[in-house]
């Protein structure tokens, strides 16, 4: 089995203070974590350093191509919602269509992105990550901003992408579905 993360003696470090040290983690095919942790413990750094936007104080990152969904929607606010999804989705040489409806948004296809409610919103970016074909996904709180239908899809994304052999990273406060994850809890 070949991993898709590998996080090895990381130190997160931000706002001048050490948030976790020497934390290791290992996700193959079909894997997810779940971490957790009251706020202000570094819960979304570590995503972030999983995905490369931050670098570790110490440790290594390898990762197989990954896709994150935390509070930036990036997604072109001017645009409507199938064109800013098609942009990503191109970039990865996929479409759109799957993540727009696994997330019960294809109806919203014509809506530009700025009208979007903060549920659609959410829905937007987890339909971003679906859409990508990323076999890694890291989810920084996914569950925020949906409803009861938004979360059930959330999960058959998530079981569906694990079901393939893709790998979850999660960080959230809320019921994901992943019972058997492996458990990173933090602070």
């Amino acid at each position: 089995m070949s991993a898709l993360l590998t996080l090895d003696g990381i130190t997160g470090w931000r706002g001048g203070r050490i948030l976790f040290e020497g934390l290791s983690l290992m996700l193959g095919p079909g894997e997810a974590a779940l971490v957790t942790g009251p706020n202000g413990v570094g819960k979304s750094s570590l995503l972030r350093i999983a995905a490369g936007l931050l670098r570790p104080a110490a440790g290594r990152v390898d990762r197989a191509a990954a896709a994150l969904a935390d509070e930036h929607a990036a997604l072109d606010e001017r645009q409507r919602l199938g064109e800013a999804l098609a942009f990503w989705a191109r970039l990865d040489g996929k479409h759109a269509a799957p993540g727009l409806a696994a997330m019960g948004v294809a109806h919203l296809a014509p809506v530009p992105v700025r009208m979007l409610s903060t549920g659609q919103r959410k829905r937007a970016v987890l339909a971003r990550v679906i859409a990508s074909g990323a076999p890694l996904w890291l989810l920084d709180e996914p569950a925020n901003g949906l409803d009861a239908e938004g979360q059930v899809r959330l999960a058959e994304a998530v079981a569906a992408h694990r079901g393939r052999g893709g790998a979850v990273l999660a960080a959230s406060h809320q019921p994901l579905g992943l019972d058997d994850a492996q458990a990173v809890p933090l602070g």
